[in-house]
């Protein structure tokens, strides 16, 4: 080949390429981002409705509907679901995957906003949110004391975040369980009363000190000056003095009738650190950073701020991302080295100088591959280093080839010049062929749609590159080091012991097992259907899922109480749950939120919203727990946990991949809320009794009871009492009114709250005896105008586009396949008798495999012509191409098996290697063929031509097979579940059509011989 002619007879120009090709490399390894996942960037947003007081039925009426329409009514909207639930309303939007997500965002906001003025005027906040990856927190430190007031733990706190929020590399630096500070004005009913102050007169005097109306601006001479008006309060003794009446000469001042102090909102969550009392502070990483010079920033800060906490105020760094990072990709480089070692191991039959050569296309294959990769904006992580990885067993194939043959050709008595070229150029066009095909195997991974394609695409891309620069360097740098370091062959004719060994086995058992095949054609494409078929059910027994748990030592553990349980009685449950963690010697450190959702620390959890009847537990184990141990320990509590008294515990494993609400999610639609929870009920009954089920989740299950403060309107209007008022009153007293902020002289703000004296959380008491102002000041007891009854409301009520819906949901049992389990379900549903305009469908995981592999399809049927297109073009016979393409299912035999006997499903990752086996397959196959017509066309006859070449060319192709099972094995053997079954699907699928195809193959050829 005339690449090759020139890489050799310029040899200085290429040893100079070569070695800026080094430099080059591992400049970009010391420079490039890092991070332990790859970065998704969705089109969904949340749309987030805080409407105090409203219930479901309200809120979806006033609210969500209005803002519905007009957001499904926007382009490229892909679904709107909602959750409702009491003064809390949350619209997740979400738009086809390959929408600009930034301009998404800006346009949902703007429709958003324009919609406000068409909603109800006390809607509290309507935010559109942006979740991003970059989200995830990569450190969270507790700040624990058991006695620090709170004033002292805020501002320590604060402090740390001052000092987080000056790197460079950080960003969302927060405390959580810290309630927010605020100034808290409790008003006196009775002083009111005699005064004759009504509720009305005293939010109007603060409402109108409140506001800030700038007073523009005036010219004076040639100058222009703004005009500063009175502005908003800057002390607390400025709103104490608050004018509040002045009836009858007499001046009432706020404070005469109110207690106005520095003060702290309503708990609604708490956090503690292995059962103590405790502040989190945590920090997310920019994009494009790298994390583990992040850690080199934030670490030395973190120290010094521990040293200058007083002695009752500790510090403990319970999570930190970057030590999870290091460790992964510290592992992973140990595999890359274990790799190259038995890459170089299974080269030995070449011999040193053979060997030697065909080992340096390694650093030169993956530099050039690293930087292409940083080039198309990749970083490395886990995904893109088993990439590299995998690459590592494929990139010398191209090379042993070559280099084989220009061996090959030195024995035959040529100088290593006119060997070296005359190799090159015979095996040059089986080469570039080989190498293509390889990376149209690997190309549907790149257009793979949705989050899932996002997730996995710099997998196949660090395959891709690294193959493709490999056959660069094969046909370049290869033949020029052959030229200059191969010598003629003085020892053994037949080679090394290794080489000796191997052409032994050939010659030996291959040569004879041939020779019976070749002559019961018939008999042996018979015995290779039907091992193919056998292997068709092993996938069967084998079953799939999507995406595997995490093997981090980390998991969580989520509480449910009863619906409206306060957060005192679930609190309870909490100490109950940290007092069984304290006895478990592998658990390291538990963080514990009461109320809410622990802080992001996972790429597929998002953090719960406040909840007084919910608690999450996020456990880390010791650092090196084995992920066997993590889940017999995950199973061990769940066994203690279910059922448990008076609540639900979830134990919860991470789940790789897009997020997935429940494996099994049965989704109910329909318009009438009580016959859709009486459906609901018996799915939930149903789910139950399914063998695999567990945690069984029916959200309709049980009503909430609400207490209707019930006016008689006829007596408030004889009383003068405006309906108004006394709707004020019960939120003053209940949850009080934020009036507003003010900002002080050091810059600091604080909400404004207006409420009634209160010791604690309210009860019935503070309804009952509230007095009420009528239109003259005359306080009226509330008592004697409404009555106080119970009413049973929907929890929550849930939309999916548009539509009403419950989902009810379960996890998998360990031992159960989920599409078993799923299959089961559905096959009751289809059963079970539905009232009319009611109906179902499955979600969960089989809604996650269709966007996953949705479209997916249509890139299978590009892949496939084009293998056979790339084939003809090669070989320009149809047949040639069958030929090759028959090898592709004696692969899948090796497959399955392999998944089966390691207990693997079929799972995302395994598909993905099956795909890639392909590739290889074919790329081995390829040799073999265009060497028999090769061998056909210098006149040998059928026989002879497919014995020779399936004796010469199955030692490059056992060595490269050999090679690229020594690259794989470091990652089957890990202990990382989600790359582990891609190795072990191409290690199984390599060993089958290594020993079949080269048995079958040449049966093949001789049943359809191709014209040359």
């Amino acid at each position: 080949m005339k690449i090759s002619d020139y890489a050799v007879k310029n040899y200085q120009f290429t040893l100079v390429i070569f070695i800026m090709i080094i430099v080059l490399g591992l400049s970009t390894i010391l420079s490039m981002p890092r991070s332990e996942d790859p970065e998704m960037h969705a089109p969904i947003y949340p749309v987030v409705i805080v409407y105090p007081g409203t219930s479901p039925k309200d809120m979806e009426e006033l609210v969500v509907k209005p803002l519905e329409k007009e957001i499904t009514g926007l382009d490229n909207i892909k679904r709107v679901r909602s959750s409702i639930g009491d003064g809390v309303a949350v619209l997740r939007v979400e738009y086809k995957y390959s929408s600009n997500v930034e301009n998404k965002f800006q346009e949902l906001t703007r429709v958003v906003n324009n919609k406000r003025n068409e909603l109800p005027a006390d809607i509290l906040s309507l935010e559109v949110q942006k979740f991003q990856p970059s989200d995830v927190n990569i450190i969270q430190v507790g700040l624990i004391s058991e006695n620090a007031p709170r004033e002292k733990m805020k501002y320590y706190a604060e402090k740390l975040q001052d000092e987080l929020e000056k790197l460079s590399q950080l960003k969302k630096v927060e405390v959580h369980g810290l309630p927010e500070q605020q100034v808290r004005i409790e008003l006196d009913f009775e002083k009111m009363a005699r005064s004759h102050i009504p509720l009305a007169a005293i939010m109007g005097s603060l409402q109108s000190e409140i506001a800030n109306i700038p007073g523009g601006s005036i010219d004076a001479g040639n100058k222009t000056f703004n005009i500063k008006t009175s502005g908003n309060y800057q002390s607390i003794d400025e709103i104490k003095n608050t004018i509040v009446s002045t009836g009858n000469g007499n001046i009432v001042f706020l404070k005469d009738v109110a207690k106005v102090y520095y003060g702290f909102e309503d708990e609604k969550y708490r956090t503690r650190l292995n059962g103590h009392r405790c502040l989190f502070v945590v920090a997310a990483q920019k994009e494009g950073e790298n994390i583990t010079k992040t850690k080199l920033a934030y670490q030395p800060v973190i120290e010094q701020f521990k040293k200058t906490l007083p002695a009752n105020i500790d510090l403990v760094q319970n999570f930190d991302q970057a030590d999870n990072v290091n460790r992964r990709l510290s592992g992973l480089g140990e595999d890359f080295i274990i790799a190259i070692l038995l890459v170089a191991v299974t080269l030995l039959p070449l011999g040193f100088r053979p060997a030697l050569i065909v080992m340096i296309s390694i650093p030169l294959s993956l530099s050039i591959g690293i930087v292409l990769l940083n080039l198309f904006g990749y970083n490395l992580n886990q995904l893109s280093i088993v990439g590299l990885v995998v690459a590592l067993g494929l990139l010398v194939d191209d090379s042993i080839v070559v280099v084989e043959n220009i061996e090959r050709w030195m024995l035959e008595g040529h100088t290593r010049m006119e060997a070296t070229l005359k190799a090159t150029k015979q095996i040059g066009k089986a080469v570039v062929g080989c190498t293509i095909m390889l990376i149209i195997a690997f190309m549907p991974l790149v257009f793979l749609p949705e989050g899932a394609g996002d997730f996995i695409r710099g997998l196949p891309l660090a395959v891709i590159l690294s193959v493709f620069v490999s056959m660069l360097v094969s046909l370049t740098i290869i033949p020029f080091l052959s030229s200059k370091l191969l010598k003629n062959h003085t020892g053994h004719p037949d080679g090394n012991i290794f080489m000796r060994a191997l052409k032994k086995m050939i010659h030996g058992s291959y040569s004879r097992l041939l020779d019976k095949a070749l002559s019961r054609p018939i008999l042996t494409i018979v015995a290779a259907v039907v091992i193919f078929g056998g292997s068709m059910v092993l996938f069967k027994a084998v079953g799939f899922s999507l995406f595997p748990s995490s093997e981090k030592p980390q998991f969580f553990i989520n509480i449910t109480t009863p619906p409206q349980s306060n957060m005192g009685y679930t609190n309870g449950i909490a100490q109950n749950i940290e007092a069984e963690l304290k006895k478990e010697p592998m658990v390291k450190y538990f963080a514990t939120n009461v109320g809410k959702g622990n802080p992001r620390i996972y790429y597929n959890e998002i953090q719960e919203n406040e909840r007084s009847d919910y608690s999450q537990i996020f456990v880390q184990l010791d650092e090196n727990t084995a992920p066997d141990k993590k889940l017999e320990l995950i199973e061990k509590l769940r066994a203690k946990w279910t059922p448990y008294p008076g609540a639900k515990i979830e134990v919860k494993n991470f789940e790789q991949g897009p997020p997935v609400v429940a494996p099994v999610e049965v989704r109910l639609f329909g318009e009438n809320l009580d016959t859709l929870r009486a459906i609901a009920e018996r799915v939930e009954v149903m789910l139950q009794k399914t063998p695999g089920t567990i945690y069984v989740n029916n959200p309709v299950s049980l009503l909430k009871t609400d207490i209707k403060v019930a006016i008689n309107k006829e007596k408030a209007q004889l009383l003068g009492v405006p309906t108004v008022n006394i709707d004020r009153t019960v939120r003053l007293a209940v949850a009080g009114f934020n009036m507003g902020k003010y900002t002080d002289v050091n810059e600091n703000d604080y909400n404004i709250l207006l409420t009634r004296s209160k010791d604690e959380r309210p009860t019935l008491d503070v309804i009952s005896n509230l007095l009420v102002n009528n239109n003259q000041g005359v306080a009226i007891p509330i008592s004697q105008l409404a009555d106080l009854k119970l009413e049973t409301s929907p929890i929550n009520i849930n939309h999916m586009e548009k539509k009403r819906v419950v989902s009810v949901k379960a996890n998998i049992q360990k031992g159960f396949l989920i599409d078993d389990v799923i299959n089961n379900v559905t096959d009751k549903m289809d059963k079970m008798g539905l009232p009319k305009g009611y109906s179902y469908e499955m979600g969960g995981e089989i809604e996650t495999r269709k966007d996953s592999f949705g479209g997916f399809m249509n890139i299978i049927i590009v892949t496939v012509f084009m293998f056979i297109a790339m084939l003809i073009l090669l070989f320009r016979t149809f047949k040639s191409t069958l030929i090759v393409l028959s090898v592709i299912p004696l692969g899948i035999v090796g497959a399955a098996t392999a998944l089966w006997l390691t207990g693997n499903t079929l799972s995302f990752v395994a598909i993905i290697g099956l795909i890639a086996l392909a590739g290889i397959e074919v790329k081995n196959t390829i040799l073999l063929v265009d060497f028999t017509n090769q061998l056909r066309e210098q006149g040998k006859s059928l026989d002879e031509a497919i014995r020779e070449a399936g004796e010469v060319r199955f030692l490059p192709i056992v060595l490269t097979s050999l090679t690229a099972i020594g690259g794989l094995l470091p990652i089957a053997v890990s202990t990382n579940p989600l790359i582990a079954p891609l190795a072990i699907v191409l290690i199984g699928g390599l060993i089958s059509s290594t020993l079949l195809s080269r048995i079958v193959t040449p049966v093949v050829y001789k049943l359809m011989p191709p014209k040359v």
